[in-house]
């Protein structure tokens, strides 16, 4: 049977700090005997792909940007 989670004041405080700030990545959390032994966090870096810019007399309507995408996300979710 797994042991319950030992989960305190302390380690919610390191796994916001881990997880404040990241615009794109995960945080991992890794638990043994049900204590949190380790937080690995994983910040990916994301660029615009620059042949998808608007050329003139191009009709393809242009995507909202990722901040906007993610935050319709996030509305969803809620």
């Amino acid at each position: 049977m797994a042991k319950p989670l030992e989960l305190d004041q302390q380690w919610l405080q390191k796994i916001a700090e881990q997880v404040d700030g990241i615009q794109y990545g995960q945080v991992t959390i890794t638990v043994h005997d049900g204590r949190i032994v380790q937080i690995d966090r994983t910040e990916r870096t994301r660029y615009d792909n620059p042949s998808q810019k608007q050329v003139p007399g191009n009709t393809k309507q242009q995507s909202k940007p990722r901040e906007a995408q993610t935050a319709d996300a996030l509305r969803i979710v809620q």
